[in-house]
């Protein structure tokens, strides 16, 4: 025992003051304090840097404090962001046999339509903008949802624990396929630590109770398959990612020429069909118009933490007189199809024969999104770091540092952002971005043609 704190004492120290800081996170903060906020933060992606620079190779112990950083918050209240309020409203309403894509909690609410133990607590704690529209969380994500509200007893902080307890066992999950994969890509298998203890995704995921990594799961899962030649077997596991966050659907072009034309036919066939299935339960008349209204919000009303949109929009109000409701709108649906166009040049220009080259694809695809988006939350990252490790590109664990500084905009009134602080943030990405694409590695700069 002294030979191994002799050792490992300075690893040891950084993860009991990680653990210190992560409890000063999970119960002695609120999100408008910024300067605590930034300050932690900073504290504990260094000491992540320090704990994977130090036992790298040292799977156990990793391992180890990976899961102890995150049962920290077992018992906490997210307090960054409101949506576990709706995840267990969706939950609840299924369990009282309600379908949760055909009313919104302003409905319920108005025409007494259920009745279950913390209705009260969860409306009242839900945002204005999740009270009056439909929810847009995908079936597998519902049914999450509803597992969490079995076996939660009815109470806010049972489901809580149970969606935390999910979300942490998708991070496992993410860690043992994400090892296999990088084995598989002859890749050091330590680099998947650089999401299982990367602060933004302990944070994010377990101490906000974010799905994206129960999406990321599923999702190195199929690709780990694939790169098995196990395709076939990876097609409903690919449905199930989808039908968490419905984000994979946007890399399904990139594999065309990984498989070649007669196989992607059958992989995209199978990956619809397995969609269809998780869907079937919670499919109505009504289904499509009201989800389709509440996803296309994300691209014609909301704006937090954009980067190329708040240029767009300087520039069209300052010199162009446009007014910012009419832009957004405007902007949101051009950008849809610059993001259409953008997947199918990177999947018919680049050479995308071998996995790593379609992973790249994937990253410059959904970062392209990212940088043209008008909302990018801070959990959105979380999925770009997932299946960027797979790969040489490291701007997105720059991101998953800088990203935190978006949250200054909650210590205004009306949410009102710092564009200084996101110019930082952007200029640091952006830069570090370019320095990968023709500073570092030359070869990059034609990534079409790899």
């Amino acid at each position: 025992m002294q030979s191994y704190w002799r050792l490992h004492r300075y690893p040891i120290l950084f993860a009991v003051a990680c653990i210190l800081f992560y409890w000063s996170f999970a119960y002695n903060l609120v999100r408008t304090d910024s300067v605590k906020l930034f300050m932690l933060f900073g504290a504990l992606f260094f000491l992540c840097y320090k704990l994977i620079q130090f036992e790298k190779w040292n799977f156990k112990f990793l391992l180890v404090v990976g899961i102890l950083f995150r049962l920290v918050f077992l018992i906490a209240e997210p307090n960054l962001s409101q949506d576990f309020y709706r995840f267990i409203w969706d939950g609840e309403l299924i369990k009282n046999g309600i379908n949760p894509y055909l009313y919104t909690p302003d409905q319920i609410m108005e025409q007494g339509m259920a009745s279950f133990l913390s209705m009260n607590e969860l409306y009242e704690g839900m945002s204005d903008l999740n009270a009056r529209h439909y929810s847009n969380y995908p079936p597998v994500n519902q049914i999450l949802f509803a597992l969490a509200a079995f076996l939660g007893g009815g109470s806010v902080l049972g489901s809580t624990i149970v969606m935390r307890l999910i979300i942490i066992l998708a991070d496992l999950g993410m860690l043992y396929f994400g090892r296999k994969l990088l084995q598989n890509l002859n890749k050091a298998n330590h680099l998947a630590f650089w999401y299982f203890l990367n602060p933004l995704v302990i944070i994010e995921l377990t101490g906000n109770l974010h799905f994206e990594g129960v999406m990321l799961f599923f999702f190195v899962w199929a690709l780990y398959l694939i790169s098995k030649n196990k395709w076939i077997w990876a097609t409903p596991v690919y449905a199930t990612s989808i039908m968490v966050k419905l984000m994979p659907l946007m890399f399904l072009p990139l594999f065309i020429k990984y498989f070649g034309f007669k196989k992607s036919a059958g992989f995209y066939t199978l990956v619809f069909l397995g969609c269809a299935a998780l869907l079937i339960p919670f499919f109505s008349p009504v289904f499509i118009d009201n989800y389709s209204d509440t996803v296309g919000l994300w691209f014609s009303n909301f704006e937090f933490n954009a980067s190329i949109y708040n240029v767009v929009k300087k520039i069209s109000v300052t010199y162009y007189e446009a007014k910012p409701w009419e832009l957004i709108d405007s902007y949101g649906s051009f950008i849809q199809k610059v993001v259409v166009i953008i997947v199918l040049l990177l999947a018919f220009l680049r050479k995308n024969q071998k996995l790593e080259s379609v992973i790249s694809s994937m990253v410059f695809a959904l970062a392209f999104y990212y940088f043209l988006s008008s909302t990018v939350h801070p959990w959105y990252v979380v999925f770009l770091l997932g299946f960027a490790i797979f790969t040489d590109y490291r701007f997105p664990l720059v991101w998953s540092c800088t990203i935190i500084l978006s949250y200054y905009a909650y210590s205004n009134p009306g949410y009102k952002e710092n564009l200084w602080l996101l110019s930082v943030e952007y200029i640091l990405v952006i830069g570090f971005f370019i320095y990968e694409m023709i500073g570092s590695r030359p070869k990059k700069l034609y990534f079409f043609k790899k």
